[in-house]
């Protein structure tokens, strides 16, 4: 019985949006990290071990697998450049026993005709990082790849020093991106954009054939997923770092956790990218920056939108320009309901804006803010800087929330679903890494499991809650991934 039930609907398209291409056998592989949950998640049953290390090492093809590198482009910290999968190998698409379609992908398995100079190898700690950070999200509840399994390959791998190879196993519904819809426009012509364009909504939007103005509705369809997405990464104090148009998920899936990294003291200019020295992707800018790759993506759809370039301008333009309306809208709600409001009122902006501006002027912490409001009893006494304000902000807060059907009890419900008490915080992350790293996981597995619960508290959670003052003020993260 073959562990994979696999379909290669991508193979479809034309051929110009892939290359066929094998693996590149790892001479000594050994499975290090196996995401049991997702197995289930995807019925997935190994009978073998030995046999699935074989196929997640790119040692063995397994039966219906077609190998393909995808083809891209993307706007790159706003320069075009043409891309692809330079160490990224899709295995083909997974079908579950209730029919849902999921990629499968090997990262860091060799190189590929997209390789421009990289040897399209994987180091192990970037690939640890990518399992720990996307399984974080996944339990913090935001749309993400996921990722199956690790395998050390048993070679070396040349940066700046020698470290050891590793493979990861990626799984998205789809990666299809911006880029992708960019790469069918700059290389190839109409008839390319709407073989793809066909062919995700079939894959995704179904429901889009219907409609009076495909390419239009397809628009409008991503740019709100996009926008809660986006609304998603805001409320738990995320930050992507690299959000280049290629790194843009179609779907509206999270992925590419190479510079990414969460906020711990709250400040809209938080950047922990070492490649992003303009702040392009600081944490309050992430909305104009998803605007801007939509208006990018909305130019490869304008043939399709309308025949008429002036018309279809016009229309794309129109769809645009509605982000900024429901985004705001999007995010006040977001705000509110970590305030426990479900039913805002006259004055509730204020309350949310004075506590954002407290927050900053006293150097709080994002996450814990929130939490302490709920749950003041599991911090320690003095280690919320209460100044009168901060207090008269409390007693309106409180008194606010009563107001709410449900009263406080309610309110308070409210905030547990909005509000994660655990987030993969800078320090942690990288211990965990840093122990991995030299194959003592004890502190991996731990923090992983505690990650799986992110919105209950529980009393060993509490060391998590802080981190040593200063990490995260001198703290960067690289694409390693």
């Amino acid at each position: 019985m073959p562990i994979f039930n696999f379909d290669n609907s991508y193979l479809q398209l034309s051929d110009k949006f892939y290359r066929e291409v094998k693996p590149n056998p790892a001479p000594h592989p050994e499975l290090l990290l196996l995401n049991k949950d997702l197995m289930k998640d995807l019925d997935l049953e190994v009978l073998d071990e030995n046999e699935l290390v074989k196929i997640l090492s790119g040692n063995g093809i397994v039966e219906d697998s077609q190998p393909i590198a995808q083809a891209y482009a993307g706007h790159q910290f706003g320069h075009f450049t043409m891309l692809g999968d330079g160490r990224a190998i899709l295995l083909g698409e997974h079908l579950t026993e209730s029919n849902l379609r999921f990629d499968i992908q090997l990262k860091g398995a060799g190189q590929t005709p997209f390789s421009r100079r990289g040897d399209g190898k994987a180091a192990v700690k970037p690939m640890l990082r990518e399992f720990l950070m996307s399984e974080a999200m996944h339990n913090l509840g935001v749309p993400t790849s996921r990722s199956l399994a690790v395998i050390i390959t048993g070679e070396p791998v040349y940066r700046e020093t020698v470290l050891d190879g590793a493979v990861l196993t990626r799984v998205m519904s789809s990666h299809i991106r911006v880029g992708t819809f960019e790469f069918a426009r700059y290389f190839g012509g109409i008839e390319e954009v709407r073989e793809l364009m066909n062919y995700t909504i079939n894959r995704h939007f179904p429901e889009l054939n219907d409609a009076q103005n495909p390419a239009l509705a397809l628009l409008e369809k991503v740019m709100d997923l996009q926008m809660d997405l986006i609304v998603n990464w805001l409320r738990i104090g995320f930050i992507h770092g690299v959000m280049n148009t290629d790194n843009t998920s179609i779907p509206g899936e999270t992925f590419d956790y190479g510079p990414c990294a969460f906020m711990g003291i709250y400040n809209p200019e938080t950047v922990f990218s070492s490649i992003d020295r303009d702040g392009r992707y600081a944490f309050g800018n992430q909305p104009n920056i998803i605007k801007w790759n939509l208006s990018r993506w909305a130019e490869t759809l304008l043939s399709l939108i309308d025949p008429d370039e002036k018309k279809a301008i016009e229309l794309a333009t129109e769809k645009i320009n509605s982000f900024d309306e429901i985004f705001t809208q999007k995010w006040w709600e977001m705000m509110f309901a970590k305030l426990g409001i479900s039913n805002p009122k006259p004055g509730d902006d204020d309350l949310v804006n004075e506590l954002l501006r407290l927050m900053e002027l006293h150097q709080k912490d994002y996450t814990n803010t929130f939490t302490y409001l709920r749950m003041p009893e599991i911090f320690d006494e003095n280690q919320f800087f209460l100044d009168e304000k901060f207090e008269a902000w409390i007693q309106k807060w409180k008194s606010r929330i009563k107001l709410e059907n449900g009263g406080t009890n309610f309110a308070f419900e409210l905030m547990k679903k909005q509000n994660p008490v655990l987030i993969p915080r800078n320090y942690y992350v990288e211990k965990a890494l840093d122990e991995a790293e030299k194959s003592d996981f004890l502190f991996f597995h731990s923090f992983l499991d505690l990650l799986k619960t992110p919105y209950e508290f529980l009393p060993e959670m509490k060391e998590f809650l802080q981190t040593p003052d200063e990490f995260d003020s001198n703290y960067m993260t690289f694409c390693g991934t």
